[in-house]
């Protein structure tokens, strides 16, 4: 009866319905309108804004804000204390405006770093500077206010992406890709501020499970290694929700969001449904407890990111003259193909090995320098593991220390996934002078002649 009669009240007016200093029945029954998600996200960047960052990125079809929520230290920018890149998350809830547990899921996630930090919870602060999220909460705010999984164009936002954009059996994919206000800014979003994030996942209220690329084909995607080993962790430790291919867990279903994040963007990307069971209004339960499981397995995910790409580091590289031996372990989930180390001459000169492509087609071109990513040019690392080979850099001027290696490679096997360069440390680098292989050609002769001279000097003396 409390917890109705607050509900009652808060109903009242957007303005009453606030979260803002309201109490915990309300903050914890009580979905989100618009409105009150309007008045929470300013507060919190009031309150904190060492660490959040509020932006407008886009308007719903009826002119409502798209609030984004960039969350981190950003005492140094967007580096981390070691002057690398941060990892970044990308998280977006509300696509269908009628699942709202969805979208408190994302709200919660944004809550549990936001007050960590402020409660100076040191694993958090330490995970902030080291992190970027982004939280898009509330995408079809119009459907959400309305109650309805439609946006207000009666266009389902999750099948109007530019990926195999209306191929599948499907409802109101709208007139063309991006035909939404609301989908064409979260797809500029990906693809100015977040092209490298490594990981994104969407927020979904329906059937309790988790769904990865594809949902177009039942096949698994390029890079089922990471999905496996998550899975895995997650059942094994955290929760026993089933993570699938999302055309075999779910149905077929194309234009959505994960398969444009991972098709198009290269993300390693998740669908997270919620179940149904939920109100109109709000939940009896708490939403921190009826969520609490979901949100185990949403900090999993995000204190992890590190690991969901290939991560390369050159244990030894021999050179010998003209060969270069590296040898490389992998510590990411995720695989890599066509690795190629890059000899970055003093004068600026870019030498890379002699490779021979597939069918005889050579791995370099005039018009197009080094193709990377054909297959066979290069070389693979597998997830977790390590490789040593060989490579021939014909006369590139590396058999002295003039230049600097730098090692290519993609963070996924996924085309689509971003490609990174990292220079070798120096303290892995050996060179073989000729004297630890062989005698120089001078001192050859001079030997020779010595052993002669003396052959016949012996010759004399017996005489």
């Amino acid at each position: 009866m409390v917890v109705l009669s607050s509900m009652a009240i808060a109903s009242a007016s957007p303005i009453a319905s606030s979260q803002i200093s309201q109490p915990d029945i309300v903050q914890e029954h009580w979905y989100h309108s618009y409105a009150t998600l309007t008045l929470d996200l300013n507060a919190w960047a009031d309150e904190h804004p060492e660490i959040v960052n509020l932006l407008v990125v886009g308007q719903t079809e009826l002119g409502r804000n798209l609030w984004m929520l960039q969350i981190s230290d950003w005492s140094t920018g967007d580096l981390k204390p070691d002057g690398t890149n941060k990892e970044v998350v990308y998280i977006d809830g509300g696509h269908h405006g009628n699942e709202h547990l969805g979208t408190e899921l994302a709200f919660l996630t944004a809550e549990h770093y936001i007050e960590g930090w402020a409660d100076g919870e040191q694993d958090i602060i330490d995970f902030l500077s080291k992190t970027e999220l982004h939280i898009l909460i509330m995408l079809n705010a119009d459907g959400n206010d309305f109650d309805t999984r439609w946006n207000v164009n009666q266009v389902d936002l999750n099948r109007n992406y530019d990926h195999y954009w209306n191929t599948c059996p499907t409802t109101q994919p709208g007139t063309s890709a991006f035909s939404e206000s609301e989908t064409l800014a979260n797809s500029i979003y990906m693809n100015t501020e977040v092209p490298d994030a490594d990981l994104y996942v969407t927020m979904h209220t329906g059937v309790w499970i988790i769904l990865y690329p594809w949902g177009k084909w039942p096949e698994q995607p390029s890079d089922w290694e990471l999905y496996h080993s998550i899975r895995d962790d997650v059942n094994s430790d955290i929760s026993d929700i089933p993570i699938r291919n999302a055309n075999q867990g779910l149905y077929p279903n194309c234009g959505t969001s994960r398969d444009y994040g991972y098709g198009v963007m290269g993300y390693p990307t998740f669908t997270f449904e919620t179940d149904d069971e939920q109100f109109l209004l709000g939940t009896i339960e708490p939403l921190s407890q009826r969520l609490d499981e979901e949100l185990e397995v949403m900090k999993y995910l995000i204190d992890n990111v590190w690991f969901w790409r290939a991560r390369l580091v050159v244990n030894s590289l021999l050179v010998d003259g003209q060969s270069v031996e590296i040898e490389v372990t992998n510590h990411g989930r995720a695989s890599t193909a066509n690795v190629t180390l890059n000899f970055i001459s003093e004068d600026g000169g870019v030498w890379m090995p002699r490779i021979d492509g597939p069918d005889g087609i050579s791995c370099e071109a005039d018009d197009l320098g080094f193709n990377y990513s054909m297959p066979g040019c290069g070389f693979g690392v597998n997830a977790t593991n390590s490789t040593i080979v060989t490579l021939d850099y014909g006369d590139a001027p590396i058999s002295v220390e003039n230049g600097d290696f730098i090692l290519v490679y993609q963070k996924r096997v996924i085309d689509s996934s971003a490609w990174v360069s990292e220079p070798v440390n120096e303290t892995s680098i050996e060179f073989i002078s000729t004297n630890k292989r062989a005698l120089s050609s001078p001192s050859v002769i001079l030997c020779m002649f010595c052993i002669l001279f003396a052959a016949f000097k012996g010759r004399d003396d017996s005489k």
